[in-house]
């Protein structure tokens, strides 16, 4: 390692993340116990240490360049990173302990989450994971649970939410059909086919007909607000949906279709409590929460 190629200390590094997280200098300064001058003056230093400029001052808002969002995915990694070392040194681990429940969709919880779970357990075993699958945003201000994976940022006021890396969706649909009906493949391709989609059609046309696939509402001949649902039809034969991309582990018999249309990105997006600030139990498993899903590969499936 070149060590003498890193000019900046910790301090400044947290007092960016920060910052940056929680929206302003005065906010990051009491997540983190501490002044608006002296998190100011270590964000400063940072931007000196590096040579860039990470926030656009306008009065007394703050607007991240750029080179902020740049840097911010690297320096998340390094917060996540310091966690779980003063986690460990301090023996936590093992002494964390009590249920925390996480809501998360169908698909993302069976898909994602037991690997990260399996993981969890290993490093602290005396966490008990309760999960609820479900897409309601209202799980948590009813204390439903204590985790949520949401793929829109939640706007209630007394929640804490962090945006990770960007999923996609694409379309699929069953060796079956596409023998029976033809391989669509580009937005043109449409006319004819059958699709299966939520019980909420008029969103899901709207979205589409943004990417500029037109479908006639009479095309979604099965509808339904859960993804196991839907993934199952779509295996029978029924129709064409949108599912995203490396969440459910089966995927034999199922072929991607409409290759030439862009994938649907979308965020993915932690929430919690305030808790999360004075409880270890709720820490460790949203940190958990953060590294594995961070680090699941994304993409269409070939």
């Amino acid at each position: 390692m070149n060590w003498r190629a890193i000019s900046f200390d910790w301090n400044q590094v947290r007092a960016f993340l920060a910052t940056a997280e929680e929206g302003s200098l005065s906010a990051a300064a009491r997540a983190l116990g501490s002044t608006q001058p002296t998190l100011g003056r270590q964000v400063t230093a940072l931007e000196e240490a590096l040579g860039v400029t990470l926030f656009e001052r306008s009065g007394r808002s703050l607007v991240m360049t750029t080179a902020g969002h740049d840097l911010l995915e690297h320096v998340k990694a390094m917060g996540d990173a310091a966690s779980r070392i003063s986690m460990v040194a301090s023996g936590q681990s093992q002494d964390v302990a009590g249920k925390v429940t996480i809501t998360a969709s169908e698909l993302f919880a069976a898909g994602l989450l037991p690997a990260i779970v399996q993981k969890l357990r290993s490093e602290a075993p005396g966490i008990e994971i309760e999960v609820v699958a479900s897409d309601r945003l209202e799980d948590l201000t009813r204390r439903d649970a204590d985790i949520a994976i949401r793929h829109v940022r939640p706007d209630q006021p007394d929640l804490i939410a962090r945006q990770l890396t960007n999923f996609t969706a694409s379309f699929y649909a069953s060796s079956a059909y596409i023998a029976q009906n033809g391989r669509p493949e580009t937005a043109d391709d449409v006319a004819g086919h059958q699709f299966i989609g939520p019980r909420d059609t008029a969103q899901m046309l709207a979205i589409l007909a943004g990417m500029g696939i037109i479908i006639a509402p009479d095309q979604f001949k099965t509808t339904s607000d859960s993804g196991f649902v839907m993934l199952e039809m779509m295996r029978a034969g029924l129709g064409i949906t949108v599912l995203p991309d490396r969440v459910w582990p089966d995927t034999g018999g199922v072929e991607r279709v409409l290759t030439q249309v862009d994938p649907i990105s979308f965020p993915v997006w932690l929430a919690t409590h305030r808790e999360l600030k004075t409880s270890r139990r709720i820490r460790t498993v949203f940190d958990a929460l953060a590294i594995g899903l961070s680090g699941v590969r994304t993409g269409p499936m070939a």
